[in-house]
């Protein structure tokens, strides 16, 4: 009689994003009882390890070795081992790895089951005094500064509130294409290295937060989150309004892509929208 053996649980499990007495109960008794810890850089999980008293084996699963990693823990839980994955901070897979896993151990049949706890794009929406009830999470934006540009202003018009994670490197740079986006006057807010010890709030028109920023050096280190308050309906309905102005005359001489891009920069208007109306008049 063969009998299937039980196969290991995949455990997410959320962490401090600073405070290590966020670590909540039941994180500390799966990271105890699992074989195995799968963490974004071991170095850096093993404190928290320590602190929640788990002599679990490690192993680092981060973004250019998930796949094969992904592969070598399926096998384990397989084998009836329960796995643990954790991110450097907060909730795996939120701007971090993990996504290739999860799928992977479900298609495996395999039970994963979330430990939820910290997020640091939750507890800043929570403090910030925007609104909350519909909001948008875009994680780190790119890099470089065109692409930056582009990304910003594909939500220009964007009616939720909006959340962003940046790095110390390029919070001002990035402050400053928000300002040149969205506008001086846009409401948000800026937290700073949530739950630690120099943790701040600021909560001031764009060009405020920049001004801040740019004044105090202090300001410009650590760990990021920026929320902005999204497009009113008047400033939507103005953008939209512009942007087909200046679409209907881009597309006379321009193919529809072309247009509907130089009209999305020019107007701030979203570009897909304005893409989708091409044959509008032309039926």
């Amino acid at each position: 009689m063969n009998v299937q053996a039980k196969r290991g649980r995949l455990w997410i499990v959320a962490t401090p994003i600073g405070n290590l007495d966020d670590l909540s109960p039941r994180a500390r008794d799966v990271l105890r009882a699992v074989a195995l810890v799968a963490a974004e850089d071991t170095r850096h999980s093993a404190p928290l390890l320590a602190h929640a008293g788990s002599r679990a084996r490690t192993l680092a699963l981060h973004e250019h070795n998930e796949r094969e990693q992904a592969e070598r823990i399926v096998e384990r839980l397989l084998g009836g081992e329960d796995v643990a994955l954790v991110s450097d901070a907060g909730t795996p897979l939120i701007s971090d790895p993990g996504f290739r896993l999860v799928r992977a151990a479900r298609e495996a049949g395999c039970e994963v089951s979330p430990v939820p706890g910290p997020c640091a794009a939750i507890a800043a929406l929570s403090a910030a005094g925007l609104p909350s009830d519909r909001f948008a999470f875009e994680g780190f934006l790119p890099a470089k500064a065109s692409a930056r540009r582009e990304r910003l202003q594909a939500l220009v018009a964007e009616p939720r509130t909006l959340i962003f994670y940046e790095s110390s490197h390029r919070i001002v740079e990035s402050l400053v294409d928000m300002v040149a986006v969205f506008g001086a006057s846009r409401e948000a807010v800026l937290a700073r290295e949530l739950t630690k010890l120099f943790e701040t709030m600021i909560a001031a028109p764009l060009d405020g937060i920049h001004a801040r920023v740019v004044a105090d050096a202090n300001q410009q280190r650590g760990e990021f989150v920026v929320i902005v308050a999204g497009a009113q309906g008047d400033e939507a309905d103005a953008k939209l309004a512009e942007g087909r102005r200046v679409f209907a005359l881009l597309r006379e001489e321009l193919p529809p892509a072309r247009a509907a891009k130089l009209a999305a920069a020019i107007s701030g208007a979203p570009r897909k929208l304005l893409y989708a109306e091409r044959d509008d008049d032309r039926s």
